[in-house]
This record gives C-alpha cells, sequence and structure tokens, in this order.
C-alpha cells in the first residue's frame, strides 16, 4: 500500500476511501483516495504533514480495476503533493498596469477582466481575433464546455488544443484506413494475449509503467515482442528483436517490412479480397522499398528485417502499436498508415487478438478531441464541416447551424497567429511555453498578445505571462469523466473540495458565459454537462449517448461507441446497427473473445453493451472494408548537413510528464529527474571532446538548447536525445522543428539536424 500525504487547508469531501483515476497518463489508472486525519496517522515524520496541520488525502491501490489492478508509478504514488497549498495557486491574480506584476484580486474582478477582454477584442477586430486553447488533460466535460464556449459564446473558429502535439497523426490514419479512430481497439489486455507484437516509437517503462505487464505476460506465455527505436531504452531491453532505425526513418522501414512479406508469399490473400480496398496501390508502392534500399535508408540490417517479418507472420495472432516516435514527424500520417498496411495485408487487423493500435499520450487524449475542443471537430467526433453534424449539434445547443463556426487553424498554426490575426488567447490546461515546437518563437507570440487568460492549477511558464491567471480545481477535487487510451469512458471521482478560493473550469466557463450574454446553457455541474454531451453525441461516430455516471461506476467504464439503445430482432439485424462487434461490459476486462451482442439478447430494444472491440465484423467505412494506403518514403522535413549534421530525437522520461508543470513541483520526483540531459554515444562525444556531465550546447536553426551530457551506448551514434519536461536554458523544445504533417497538422517532434557544442557551466 502506498500513501502521498497532503498538506492543505480544507476537509475531504467524504470520510471514506473514494475510487477514481490518477491525473496523468491516457492509462487512467485506477486508484483510492483515502482521507488522512489532521494530526497523527502514518503520514508523520520526515516524509508526512507537519504537525498540527490540516489532513488530505493519500493514495492507496484499487486492485479491482481492469487496466493496472493496482499498480502505479511514482507520479501516481506522489500525484496528492500538487494538491498542497505550498505549490498551487489558490486565489485569482491579476496583472496591475502600474506595476506590470500579478497580484491578487477577487474572482468578480478577474472574471470581469476577462469577459471585457474576450469580447472588447472580438468587437474591435472580429471574432476570430480571439482565439482559445485547451488541453487533452481536460474531463470530457471540460472539453465539451470549451468547444461549446467557443463557437456559440465567442463565436469564433480559432479553437484548437495540445492533444494535436500528442496522437493527431495517428487519428488521421485510423480515420483513413478503418473509418473510426479509437486509440485502441480492443482492450489493453488482449494485448498480453496475443502472439506478436510490434512496439513502434514506445517506451512503455517509462511512459506507462503499469501498463509493461501487459508485455511481461505477453512474453510468459509465450509471446514474442519487437521494439522499435533509435535508442535501447528500458522497453527495448525487454525485446526479443529491438530495431534501432535511424530517426525519420520509420516510413520506410514499415514499407520494407511489407515488400517482404509480398516477397515471402506471407499475403494473406483471402482476407485482402473480402475486408480492404486499394491493395494493388499500396503493393506497388511497397515493392519500390526493397530490403537492401531500406537498410541504407534504416541503418536496420536485413536479416534483423526479415526476422522480423518472420516472427510477425509465424505468430497465430500479432499487433501493431504505435506511439509518438512515428507520429510526431511530418509524415506522420503516411508512417502510421505503412504500419496499417502491414496489419491488412497479413490479415493482422479486425479479427480476436490482432490489429493496429495507438498509445494514447495524454489522460484524456481521447476524449478530449472527440467532443469539440479540436479544430474542425464537433461533439461526437462529428466533423465541424458537415451539414448534418452542424445541425445536429446546433439544435442540442439551441441555435441555427448557420450560426456555428467553420473549421479553424490547427494547435500550432494557432500559436504562430497569436499577437497577428488572434489578439486575446483563453487558455486552459496547456503548458505551450514548454511543449510547443520552436517553443521560443512561441513565447514572443504568446507575449504579443492584447491580452491572455490562463486557468490553470499551478503557475505555469505560460500562465506566468498572463494578464489574467485563474486557479483551478484538480482532478482529486471534481467530478468528471475521461475517455482512456482504449475508448474506455471512465468517473473520475472527488475525494476533496477545493480550497475556498479555488474554482472549477465549469464555474469558470459559466461565470465567463453568463457575462457575455449566456446565463443558460453553461451549467457548472458536470454531470449536468454529460448529460447534454450525451445528447450532442448521439448518432456520431464516437456515440456515448448510453453512457450515464452510473453506468461508468457499475462497470468500471464503458467503452465507446455505445448508442443508448441498440434495435434488432436478430443476430443479423443488430450486426446491421451495429458495425463493430462487442462483448458485454462484464467481459470486457477479460480476455474473452468478442461476440455479436446479437447472439445474447433478445429481440427488440436493449441497452447498448458498448464495445470493447471494434471490426471484427466490419470496418467503419461506407462498405466496411478498410482501406489500404498508398504511401511511399520520405525524407525529415530537415536532414543534417554540414552545417548541421546530428539528428535530435526527444521524449519522455520515468519521473516527469509533459511540460513538467506539475511534476516538478513534486520533491520525489525531482530527486529521481532533477533536470533535462543530452544524451549521445561515446563516438560522438569523443569526437567533440566531450565528458559526462560536461554542459552541451545543441543548436538547431531555431535556437539553442543547453544541458549536461549523458554519455550512453544506448543511442545511435548519428543521434543524441533530450527529454522535454524543461524550461529555461534546457527547454528541448527551443530546438524543435515546427513543420507540419499535411494531414494531420502534427508538428514534427521527433526529428531535426542539430548541431553539437561544447559549452561553459
Amino acid at each position: 500500500m502506498a500513501h502521498v500525504p497532503v498538506t492543505g487547508d480544507r476537509s475531504p469531501a467524504s470520510s471514506d476511501p473514494v475510487d477514481t483515476h490518477c491525473p496523468y497518463c491516457s492509462l487512467q489508472c485506477g486508484m483510492a483516495l483515502r482521507p488522512v486525519p489532521p494530526d497523527g496517522g502514518p503520514g508523520d515524520g520526515p516524509e508526512g504533514r507537519p504537525e498540527g496541520r490540516p489532513g488530505g488525502v493519500e493514495v492507496v491501490e484499487r486492485t479491482a480495476f481492469p487496466v493496472n489492478r493496482g499498480a502505479l508509478c511514482g507520479k501516481g504514488r506522489t500525484a496528492p503533493a500538487v494538491l498542497s497549498s505550498r505549490v498551487r495557486l489558490t486565489e485569482p491574480l491579476v496583472r496591475r498596469p502600474d506595476t506590470g506584476q500579478l497580484e491578487p484580486a477577487t474572482w468578480e474582478e478577474a472574471l470581469d477582466r476577462i469577459a471585457e477582454g474576450l469580447e472588447s477584442t472580438g468587437r474591435a477586430y472580429g471574432r476570430d481575433a480571439v482565439g482559445v486553447f485547451g488541453g487533452g488533460g481536460l474531463t470530457n466535460e471540460k472539453a465539451y464546455a470549451l468547444g461549446k464556449f467557443a463557437r456559440v459564446v465567442l463565436g469564433t473558429s480559432q479553437i484548437d488544443y495540445n492533444g494535436r502535439f500528442c496522437m493527431s497523426s495517428a487519428a488521421a490514419a485510423h480515420q483513413r484506413a478503418f473509418g473510426l479512430d479509437r486509440g485502441l481497439p480492443f482492450p489493453l489486455a488482449d494485448v498480453a494475449r496475443t502472439g506478436c507484437v510490434v512496439l513502434v516509437g514506445s517506451n512503455l517503462a517509462e511512459t506507462m509503467p503499469p501498463a509493461l505487464r501487459y508485455l511481461t505476460e505477453l512474453k510468459e506465455a509465450g509471446g514474442q515482442l519487437i521494439v522499435v527505436d533509435p535508442r535501447r531504452t528500458r522497453t527495448a531491453e525487454q525485446a526479443d528483436l529491438h530495431l534501432a532505425p535511424r530517426p525519420g526513418t520509420d516510413l520506410a522501414l514499415a514499407l520494407g517490412l511489407l515488400h517482404l512479406v509480398v516477397a515471402e508469399g506471407r499475403v494473406d490473400e483471402d482476407f485482402v479480397e473480402r475486408r480492404t480496398s486499394g491493395w494493388p496501390e499500396a503493393r506497388a508502392a511497397a515493392m519500390a522499398h526493397w530490403p537492401e534500399l531500406v537498410e541504407r535508408i534504416t541503418g536496420v540490417p536485413v536479416p534483423e528485417l526479415r526476422k522480423a517479418v518472420t516472427m510477425f507472420c509465424d505468430a497465430e495472432s500479432s499487433m501493431v502499436l504505435t506511439a509518438r516516435g512515428p507520429e510526431q514527424q511530418s509524415k506522420g500520417t503516411d508512417t502510421v498508415g505503412a504500419w496499417i498496411n502491414l496489419c491488412l495485408a497479413t490479415g493482422r487487423a479486425g479479427r480476436p487478438l490482432s490489429g493496429y493500435g495507438c498509445l494514447t499520450g495524454q489522460g484524456n487524449g481521447q476524449g478530449g478531441r472527440e467532443h469539440g475542443q479540436k479544430a474542425d471537430q464537433l461533439p461526437g467526433y462529428r466533423k465541424l464541416d458537415d451539414p448534418a453534424a452542424r445541425a445536429h449539434v446546433a439544435a442540442v445547443w439551441g441555435v441555427e447551424p448557420d450560426d456555428l463556426p467553420g473549421p479553424g487553424r490547427s494547435a500550432y498554426e494557432l500559436l504562430d497567429a497569436l499577437g497577428q490575426d488572434i489578439r486575446a488567447l483563453l487558455l486552459m490546461g496547456s503548458n505551450p511555453l514548454v511543449s510547443a515546437p520552436r517553443a521560443a518563437h512561441v513565447e514572443s507570440r504568446l507575449r504579443s498578445l492584447d491580452f491572455l487568460a490562463v486557468a490553470d492549477v499551478v503557475l505555469s511558464e505560460t500562465a506566468a505571462l498572463a494578464d489574467v491567471v485563474l486557479p483551478v480545481a484538480q482532478w482529486a477535487e471534481e467530478t468528471g469523466t475521461m475517455t482512456n487510451l482504449e475508448g474506455r469512458v471512465l468517473l473520475r471521482r472527488a475525494a476533496l473540495t477545493p480550497p475556498p478560493g479555488v474554482r472549477t473550469d465549469l464555474w469558470v466557463l459559466s461565470g465567463l458565459a453568463a457575462r457575455l450574454g449566456w446565463e443558460k446553457g453553461f451549467p457548472a455541474d458536470a454531470e449536468e454537462v454529460f448529460e447534454e454531451l450525451r445528447r450532442a453525441s448521439a448518432g456520431g461516430p464516437a456515440d456515448y449517448s448510453g453512457i450515464t455516471y452510473r453506468r461508468i461506476a457499475e462497470e468500471d467504464g464503458v467503452f465507446w461507441p455505445c448508442p443508448e439503445r441498440v434495435e434488432r430482432d436478430d443476430a443479423e439485424g443488430a450486426a446491421s446497427a451495429n458495425p463493430a462487434d462487442s462483448v458485454s461490459p462484464a467481459d470486457s476486462a477479460s480476455p474473452a473473445d468478442s461476440v455479436s451482442p446479437g447472439n445474447s439478447m433478445t429481440a427488440g430494444a436493449h441497452p447498448h453493451p458498448g464495445t470493447p472491440r471494434l471490426f471484427l465484423d466490419r470496418f467503419a467505412t461506407d462498405d466496411g472494408r478498410a482501406r489500404f494506403a498508398p504511401v511511399s518514403h520520405r525524407p525529415a522535413a530537415e536532414e543534417p548537413d554540414a552545417e548541421y549534421p546530428v539528428l535530435l530525437t526527444t521524449g519522455r522520461v520515468l519521473a516527469q510528464y509533459q511540460s513538467g508543470a506539475q511534476t516538478r513541483r513534486v520533491g520525489e520526483l525531482n530527486e529521481a529527474a532533477p533536470g533535462p540531459y543530452v544524451q549521445l554515444h561515446p563516438l560522438l562525444a569523443e569526437r567533440l571532446g566531450v565528458d559526462e556531465g560536461a554542459p552541451i550546447a545543441v543548436v538547431s536553426r531555431r535556437g539553442r538548447a543547453l544541458a549536461p551530457a549523458r554519455i550512453s551506448r544506448d543511442i545511435r551514434p548519428d543521434t543524441v536525445f533530450m527529454p522535454f519536461h524543461w524550461a529555461g536554458p534546457g527547454r528541448a523544445n527551443t530546438v524543435t522543428n515546427p513543420a507540419l504533417d499535411p494531414v494531420s497538422r502534427m508538428p514534427e517532434f521527433k526529428v531535426c539536424a542539430v548541431r553539437l557544442e561544447p559549452a561553459a557551466d
């Protein structure tokens, strides 16, 4: 049992333990929060509360939750530490014209100031001069309300969110191939029962430690693991085969594997004929990537390519799972499409224990893009430029379809327009000054705004630039739903009451809407917002209409799509009403094979069971067939040259999370990962004359980052790695390239050309 007592100036909302979920990654691990009394108890001592201080909560295991089965990483165990009033915001701040400093203010003054800033900007420069920027950590209710607020109250098209930086390329490839985007089309538990997993650009051991058990169980059951990563990470150390391609060449690697599948006669011709379209074009593209060419491009030897194909195809079932490595590229959509092609050509999709999946990063990266804070989408994963979608959502919102603005800019493009076309910005749950590519430029754009308002739990680097900062409630202080990487909709429950000076994001949006003429339509109660979300999503690709707070609590989460009811007279009718097979909610936590809902219920109208497993009968395209993508390799947007001869790639470390705004405030996590570093190979270090721990500058065409050298043989000699969690001189995103994927508009975080320079202390 792990516990992290927390000081605070308020009492728990209940004296009983509360089942909830971790505030960090998309696993959304189950945990319980137990109240800690004001004095005494397990928290006293050096690691506990000072004597006489008010109580808080401690984390205890929740072994019954099927995703993590009680396991938690260090970030989850220490999550209550950020609830402390010593590290968080507890009152609104307003920048005073006379001093230029952020100073305490009342909520009335702060909301009045924001309402005036947004309204006056729209009046002077047009509605699209006001921007809204959200986050992949916002609950479904907040994401929904924020999108509605932008389009109905502000009337602006300029809304996007930091989830665009997370898995938008995988989402675009999912849509193109399958007609539907859900990170994993099967429960995570299925991973342990397949025969072979190809893990591309993911370091689960550090980014999602509780999920590593599924790979361990896979190997214990006789399955095999292939890891694709330019570094030998903690995850790659677990692999039966580690492929270390040059950064930016994942597309060529996937095409080379598909070439070998064709050449060795391993195509599942029956599956391709019955359930796919576009194979001839995709096959022709792959055949142009013969093994020796792929070896020259990627650096992966031909024998390793052949071994990977043998392992993948000889297994009775196989999966490909991707993460940010292949996705955060200027060709990320095509790269993911090439890995999907490999699954389709070998019949490893639309079948039990096989398929392609994406390991979503942010806590609500899945739900956050489904319900309206993405530039081109409406709730239910509806397209903003679809007249029928606009009509449906407008009716729920009580406005005319023509009153809804059209699609706006993507995340980086929105940030790049700040201070020019966009003069005022409302930002919730994001820290782009650290997390955006070409971060120094983004910082200058933020500083050039006429007006910036930020709602956050801490004074992040971005919030420190704002004209108004609002202190909002945290995960343990408010109730709301999240959608994890499996598409499982979960309920995070409040265990504490917020401090007196803190309000929820929904309360903030309600108060701003009222000041801007919308006294109704923006409730502050999360369940009331969710009930409206259910109606708005009904009939859409991400249909939540059959999901309620009660069902989520009773079933440990409900998988979407989940219409309110399913109509059928027999099994065939059920299949036509619900094109994706599902299992009963009771089975969703186990690895049981999927069954059609029509086989387990009588005729008529019935509550929909949810959809743990997608695509087993048909894909979500108009004709039910998956679509191959005819893609070809192309270089990164920025390749090394004489001036910038080395490749930089970026990523996360175990003890920190995203921009570090919260985890960098936790002592235990900072002890484990105190700051940035530059990982480089001994051969490169010798050539530069750099010793372990010496300061080294990483310089690109966009700027310069400075951090200590960490010399390791676990990285390619032509590549360096930096984690991206820190601000200041060690900010990795000062250097990264904002080149955008033409489909997903995701920036190319994972590869850019740099030079290294020994630096003075």
